[in-house]
């Protein structure tokens, strides 16, 4: 077996290993829109309505803002 072998060989998995995981996150996309776990259109109109006044996708409790500024402040 030589390099251009195993290197055709390595190519030939590496795309049938990410067409697996594409796939697999297509079906995830599917399941959580279908169980209203989120609303992926939304998430679409994001480039159509790009306005500063625009509401918020989704709104953020208080303790995942805290969250955030405190994970913020630490790197600072």
């Amino acid at each position: 077996m030589d390099w251009r072998e195993l290197q055709g060989y390595a190519s030939f998995f590496m795309t049938i290993f990410l067409v697996v995981v594409l796939y697999g996150y297509i079906v995830y996309l599917y399941r959580s829109e279908k169980s209203g776990e989120r609303d992926y259109e939304k998430y679409g109109n994001i480039a159509l309505d790009d306005e500063i006044t625009s509401t918020p996708i989704e709104e953020k409790s208080a303790s995942q803002r805290d969250e955030f500024n405190t994970i913020k402040q630490e790197k600072k």
